[in-house]
């Protein structure tokens, strides 16, 4: 999607992370550890199933993304196009999610990083892909990711893909506000599991937003994005399918196992996607559908 020119995304919260060569200090180091060789093999975050962890110590320096006050400069700076977004996805979601019966608060940051980030979490490194980290309620990505979707998975790419990423992790967070994720973490997998639907839902929410964001006003009643084009939605679905299980067992093991799903297949995750555009976040309920209807 194209930000307007003159639309104010000054209130996004987003920093860079500089360079983390620590080690991650608290308890559940070996599980912190599996789930970041999973978030590597499986592509797009963690699903914030290392709640529980003592929150990590951060060795690296943090700054505040400066220079990014309007639509022109995320249109034309991937780190001020997360900052847009962020300022775009908290106005959705402040009024999105009464609704649905939670207050809203905020992610305390979106971190945009290089390399290693220490995180509530445990240590990240660029290999994890973007994830939702529920102790320290932050999204982080590399933003090198974003060139992956395309070279490693096959994606489009474009800015909507970028966003959709962001939406997606974004996603998770309110499924922490609202309990889901904790009540979800049987650690169970495959087509029908809770890891998969945690997922679904988060790809919905994500299509919400994406309908709702050129109506999605700032302060001053700009709004932040434009209409959003054909070829936009086509990357977006893009990078929804690029990142499904079926198609990432595929490329790696050169055969699908449903069983050993957690984040659902190409399909599934385009067509939680558009649920959630055409019928908004109300209609995300994943868990409600059985396995043939998922």
């Amino acid at each position: 999607m194209t930000f307007n020119d003159n639309a104010n995304i000054s209130g996004g919260k987003v920093s860079r992370r500089g360079r983390n060569t620590g080690i991650a200090i608290g308890g559940g180091g070996l599980g912190v550890i599996v789930l970041f060789v999973l978030s590597q093999f499986l592509g797009v975050d963690l699903t914030g199933l290392a709640a529980g962890t003592a929150p990590q110590q951060d060795s690296g320096t943090t700054s505040a993304i400066e220079n990014c006050d309007t639509g022109a400069q995320a249109n034309a700076n991937v780190d001020c196009r997360m900052k847009g977004a962020a300022a775009s996805l908290d106005v959705f979601w402040s009024s999105a999610l009464p609704p649905l019966g939670a207050e809203y608060h905020s992610p305390t940051d979106l971190a945009l990083f290089t390399d290693s980030a220490g995180t509530g979490c445990g240590t990240a490194s660029s290999a994890t892909g973007p994830f939702y980290c529920p102790p320290d309620e932050t999204i982080y990505i590399d933003t090198a990711f974003f060139d992956e979707l395309s070279s490693r998975f096959g994606s489009n790419g474009g800015p909507l893909a970028e966003m959709y990423v962001v939406a997606h992790e974004w996603g998770h967070h309110i499924q922490n506000i609202t309990g889901i994720l904790e009540r979800s973490q049987d650690g169970q997998t495959g087509a029908g599991s809770n890891a998969v639907r945690v997922e679904l839902q988060a790809d919905c929410f994500a299509g919400a937003w994406v309908a709702a964001a050129s109506q999605t006003k700032d302060e001053s009643g700009v709004p932040f994005l434009k209409a959003i084009t054909q070829q936009q939605m086509q990357d977006a679905l893009s990078a929804a399918s690029a990142v499904g299980d079926d198609r990432i067992q595929e490329a790696t093991q050169g055969q699908v196992n449903p069983e050993g799903w957690t984040h659902g297949s190409s399909e599934q995750r385009q067509g939680w996607f558009m649920t959630g555009h055409d019928q908004g976040a109300a209609a995300c309920n994943t868990f409600a559908p059985d396995d043939s209807q998922l």
